[in-house]
C-alpha cells in the first residue's frame, strides 16, 4: 500500500485532488475528519482540536486496514497542529505526538494559488500564503520529502499522477 498524504492550506484544492485521485485509482479516500465534526457543531474550542485530531488518525486506519494499493489522505494531523498554533497560539502536546509524517509515500502540498472559495468552515482567506509558508516549514522540520502541487486546478491531478507513478 502506497499512503500519500494531500496537505495545505484551506481552499488550496486538497479535497477535490484527494477524491479525484482515488476515483482514477478506485479507492476509498481518507476524507478531512474536521469537516464531519465541525458540520455538526456550531462553533468549536481548543480542546475540540484533540478529538479532531483523534478522528482523522482513527479515518486513516480504517482505510489503511482495508489495504488498498493506495490510500490518499485529505489532511493530516499537521492540518491540526498547524491551526492550533495559529487560532491558539499553542498546540496540545498529544496531538504533537499524533503527527508522524514519515508514515506517508507521498507527501503533496496543494499551494494556494486557486481562487479562494467561502463556505462556513474557513477562517483565512487573506492569510493562505502565509499559512503555506508555515506547511513548508513543518514538512522540512520533519525532514520528509514532498511535492508542492502548484499546476492550475484543471491540471492538479495530472501533477500529482505524475508523482503517485514514480513511486
Amino acid at each position: 500500500m502506497k499512503k500519500i498524504l494531500i496537505t495545505g492550506p484551506e481552499s488550496s484544492g486538497k479535497s477535490h485532488l484527494a477524491q479525484s485521485l482515488a476515483a482514477i485509482y478506485k479507492v476509498v479516500w481518507v476524507r478531512e475528519f474536521a469537516r464531519e465534526y465541525l458540520n455538526n457543531k456550531e462553533g468549536y474550542t481548543e480542546s475540540d482540536l484533540m478529538k479532531i485530531a483523534l478522528g482523522q488518525k482513527r479515518a486513516e486506519e480504517i482505510v489503511w486496514a482495508q489495504n488498498p494499493k493506495y490510500a490518499f489522505s485529505d489532511t493530516g494531523i499537521e492540518v491540526i497542529q498547524i491551526w492550533s498554533e495559529v487560532k491558539y497560539g499553542r498546540v496540545d502536546p498529544q496531538i504533537n505526538k499524533l503527527l508522524k509524517l514519515g508514515t506517508y509515500d507521498l507527501i503533496l502540498l496543494c499551494k494556494p494559488n486557486i481562487p479562494w472559495q467561502y463556505d462556513k468552515l474557513r477562517e483565512h482567506p487573506v492569510l493562505r500564503n502565509e499559512l503555506f509558508q508555515m506547511y513548508v516549514d513543518r514538512l522540512i522540520e520533519h525532514q520528509v520529502d514532498f511535492e508542492i502541487v502548484d499546476a492550475p486546478l484543471e491540471e492538479r491531478l495530472n501533477q500529482a499522477n505524475k508523482w503517485i507513478k514514480e513511486l
